[in-house]
């Protein structure tokens, strides 16, 4: 955990499964402690059964929403509110918004204009605007998927179509060509940055792999070497693009 960043957990619950919540929140400490649990939503309402059963255990504080027109989703307002009250306390790094929902957009944009990290978290449906909007996006199922077996033998891979795998090897060696040396290599931890950076829902989990460099290895464009530092036991990973390169 990262305990020098504190986090705002936001939660739409009208827009997010209660079966996700442990999967949720085992990934947020990897970004930082929350340290505002908040989950918005008509209560009133049956259909937020499964999420009463789970608030006492995770200790996350229910905001009432009512319902005041049918097929609007009422709590992204009051969601939107507290956001920005949070935001103007200047309590906290970030902010982590639980939603599938690109009414969030602005809201997401907004907060990292005042500097704060946004992480978002929903489902492969959440819209791209709201995804681009966030430094990092994290998809529920794939949250779901990389806990069914979290070791890099026994996981289930994910199947990739064959355009994922093709738009993959494009950006990488994209990358590589603009960061690597005279010779093609470039570095594979600042690859992953790059990647992360340019594209916040890129996921080694998103193709069954738990670290970028098996994932790499199974791209067959690439070629890996390890170089080890001098004086030292770190090994540094290197990529470079097996084809005709030019700088």
């Amino acid at each position: 955990m990262k305990d020098d960043i504190n986090l705002a957990l936001l939660i739409d619950a009208d827009n997010v499964s209660a079966k996700y919540i442990g999967y949720i929140m085992e990934e947020i400490p990897n970004y930082g402690l929350p340290t505002h649990k908040r989950i918005y939503g008509d209560w009133t309402d049956s259909h937020m059964n499964k999420w009463k059963d789970v608030l006492l255990e995770y200790s996350i504080q229910p905001i009432q929403q009512y319902s005041y027109t049918v097929g609007k989703n009422a709590t992204d307002s009051a969601l939107i509110i507290d956001a920005m009250d949070i935001l103007y306390e200047d309590k906290v790094d970030g902010f982590c918004i639980i939603s599938s929902d690109s009414d969030f957009t602005r809201l997401a944009a907004r907060l990292r204009e005042a500097g704060k990290i946004v992480i978002g978290v929903g489902e492969k449906k959440t819209p791209r605007p709201f995804i681009v909007a966030c430094e990092k996006f994290i998809y529920l199922e794939t949250l779901s998927s990389s806990h069914e077996a979290n070791d890099e033998v026994t996981q289930k891979r994910i199947v990739s179509s064959q355009d994922d795998i093709r738009w993959l090897t494009k950006q990488v060696r994209a990358i590589i060509k603009d960061i690597s040396d005279d010779d093609g290599w470039a570095n594979m931890s600042s690859l992953g940055n790059m990647l992360s950076k340019r594209f916040p829902d890129f996921d080694t989990r998103n193709y069954g792999y738990s670290k970028l460099t098996p994932l790499i290895q199974s791209l067959t464009s690439f070629e890996i070497q390890s170089i080890r530092a001098k004086d030292s036991h770190v090994e540094h990973k290197l990529v470079r693009y097996k084809g005709k390169r030019s700088k």
